[in-house]
């Protein structure tokens, strides 16, 4: 199991430092002390790896926490809305390093790119669910869910939470209630919903 965590932690920081296209599998497993063969024997592959870099950075974010207070008896739209933003925000406070550069990467890399468009496409199904859910009435007039998961991720992303707390100096907890307050006035039709 160290040898598992040790292989990550080398290639989040080679990810980091070089990119994903510079890294390559005996480059990790160098800065991890390990062999190749066992850098192959755990995670299959470099995407392998990556795939587990990114599952890694949803659960530290706490993609439990988020399901149980999306979940809860007491969750109205306006707190599944914080939920959803406060997850969000630990995401990409612990993995915004690895997520630009993947993202990046994904750009040229094939099988970057079905694992980062995976991604994306399991956070709007969150949403889609989760707007589903809600009583009619409860988006404002002219919205449905598909054009709130749209405006969700307009306003939710990796590139407005990097202009906010590294260009224009925002602390993340911030973000994190603007988001919050944001979704609840663009999306419900009573945003102390």
């Amino acid at each position: 199991m160290e040898a598992r965590a040790e292989i990550a932690r080398a290639a989040r920081r080679l990810f980091v430092a070089r990119g994903w296209g510079a890294t390559t599998v005996r480059d990790v497993a160098r800065e991890a002390g390990i062999s190749v063969p066992t850098v192959y024997s755990v995670y299959g592959n470099k995407t392998g790896l990556t795939r587990a870099l990114a599952d890694a950075a949803g659960l530290s974010a706490g993609l439990s926490r988020q399901l149980a207070e999306l979940e809860a008896p007491e969750a109205t739209p306006g707190r599944q809305l914080a939920a959803m933003a406060a997850f969000d925000r630990r995401l990409f406070e612990q993995a915004g390093d690895v997520i630009v550069p993947l993202r990046e990467a994904a750009r040229t890399e094939h099988e970057l790119a079905a694992l980062y468009r995976d991604s994306r496409a399991r956070a709007d199904e969150t949403r889609l669910t989760v707007f589903s859910s809600w009583p009619d009435g409860t988006l404002r007039p002219g919205l449905d869910v598909r054009i709130a998961t749209d405006i969700y991720a307009a306003l939710c992303n990796i590139d407005v939470y990097t202009t906010l707390t590294v260009e224009r100096g925002w602390f993340p907890d911030r973000v994190e209630q603007w988001w919050a307050e944001t979704l609840a006035r663009e999306l419900l039709t009573s945003p102390a919903g």
